[in-house]
């Protein structure tokens, strides 16, 4: 029987994504693991792989196509023994195919094909498929759940990402249906305006219009459903960096040598996750996510940054950070960083986390308030570290200060509650060698 390769869910919340571009042509004999399209998302590319094992009968989508809904047919492969040429003849179950539309195209109106993509669970022809998504797959190898035990909750019964995951938070594959996921939030215009209004009141030629990108979209539709359903609650500290810079000067001097170069060269931002991810572990029950009927309780910071790219910002995840050292830190951040300006994430090096950073300091900000990225309950806000006049024992003195802000998630989080992480991170900064030993 052919095989149908289907646009992957990449992640729990995708809906659509590009068809970059195809690395296999028609007539290619296709092995399980071959790296067939590079798939674009609104945050990285990512490589689609095959399951099944044949010839590549049939590309209905081609290089370049934008907006690709879920599950929509992408290809067909001919199994052993059968004829390419009537698989590609017949179309399988394929929808009328997308003809190439330019990465910045409405939205294609073809129906989304049922998912048939199969996932083999031994050598043999009688053995129970699998209907899994590439992401689901993945998830699933690296948590050792048995995807034959997993209900799926996609089409057609396909085991996507959240099946996976819930199967982990149950410590079991043998679960039932898992809660649908949330219905996307349409971000309005300012007033309800619709384009043609808010174009009507600038003079024709005055301005550029620029459509909006997938990533734009996603920030826009996250941040109006964040700033619209939670309740935010900020608390401000200023901070004093005297004693951190003479520690990161010291530890960034005995860095050993590599290759002529230091092996690592810390950064304040370093010391501010090391430093947010203790505070957690101080304040267990600041460190939570809120759901509807639940308060989930981490046992490890998660910290996620906030790395600004072209088109808009991404936030890489540093899982376990308060187990980690600085330089640990400081390295996974630095490679991080470079990915996801390069839009080369993996889905799970982004998604999820308890808290974030955002840190506009070397922008010359003093102070801002950040947004709350669900699921994190709280998300930190840095300044710029800059001398200011203090009062030391007594007497005006210049000290390295920087103002930071906490935003939290006031259902989970609480004022009070807010207040003692804030606390417990200002002793850390301001007394940095605690965080070495």
């Amino acid at each position: 029987m052919s095989a149908q390769i289907l646009m992957p869910a990449l992640s729990p919340t995708m809906e659509k994504g590009n068809l970059a571009k195809w690395l296999k042509k028609e007539g290619d004999i296709i092995k399980s693991g071959d790296i067939l399209a590079e798939i674009e998302t609104d945050k990285a590319t990512m490589e689609v792989e095959a399951i099944d094992e044949g010839i590549l009968a049939k590309i209905f989508v081609l290089d370049g196509t934008a907006d690709v809904p879920v599950n929509q047919l992408l290809a067909l492969i001919a199994s052993e023994g059968e004829d390419p040429k009537t698989v590609a003849a017949s179309g399988g179950l394929a929808p009328t195919p997308l003809a190439h539309t330019p990465l910045v195209s409405a939205p294609s109106s073809a129906p989304a094909a049922p998912q048939v993509i199969a996932v083999s669970q031994s050598g043999h022809s009688t053995q129970v498929r699998v209907f899994a998504s590439p992401l689901a797959r993945r998830i699933a190898k690296d948590a050792g759940v048995d995807l034959a035990n997993v209900k799926g909750s996609g089409p057609h019964g396909r085991v996507v990402a959240a099946d996976v995951e819930v199967a982990k938070l149950n410590g079991s594959a043998n679960i039932g249906a898992p809660a649908a996921a949330p219905a996307p939030v349409k971000a309005a215009l300012p007033l309800g305006m619709s384009d043609d209004t808010v174009r009507k009141m600038f003079e024709a030629g005055s301005f550029e219009d620029v459509p909006h990108d997938g990533m734009r979209k996603t920030i826009a539709r996250r941040l109006s459903e964040a700033k619209s359903t939670i309740p935010h609650f900020y608390l401000s500290a200023d901070i004093n960096l005297d004693a951190l810079m003479k520690l990161r000067e010291q530890v960034n001097k005995s860095a050993p040598m590599s290759d002529g170069k230091p092996a690592y060269k810390v950064s304040v931002n370093d010391f501010v996750i090391k430093a947010l991810a203790l505070s957690l572990m101080r304040v267990p029950d600041a460190n939570v996510s809120w759901t509807e009927n639940s308060m989930l309780k981490h046992k490890h910071a998660d910290v996620g940054v906030a790395v600004s790219i072209p088109g808009g910002l991404i936030t890489p995840i540093i899982r376990k950070a308060e187990l980690k050292s600085i330089s640990a830190i400081s390295l996974e951040m630095k490679d991080m960083a470079g990915r996801a300006k390069a839009r080369k994430l993996k889905p799970e090096e982004y998604q999820g986390g308890t808290t974030a950073v955002s840190n506009l300091g070397m922008f010359g900000v003093k102070d801002f308030a950040a947004i709350v990225n669900p699921p994190h309950a709280s998300i930190l806000a840095v300044g710029a570290g800059e001398p200011r006049a203090i009062v030391k024992d007594g007497a005006l003195a210049i000290a390295t200060i920087m103002t930071v802000t906490v935003s939290t998630d006031h259902r989970a989080v609480d004022g009070a509650l807010a207040a003692e992480l804030m606390k417990a991170f200002k002793q850390l900064i301001e007394n940095p060698m605690s965080m070495l030993v």
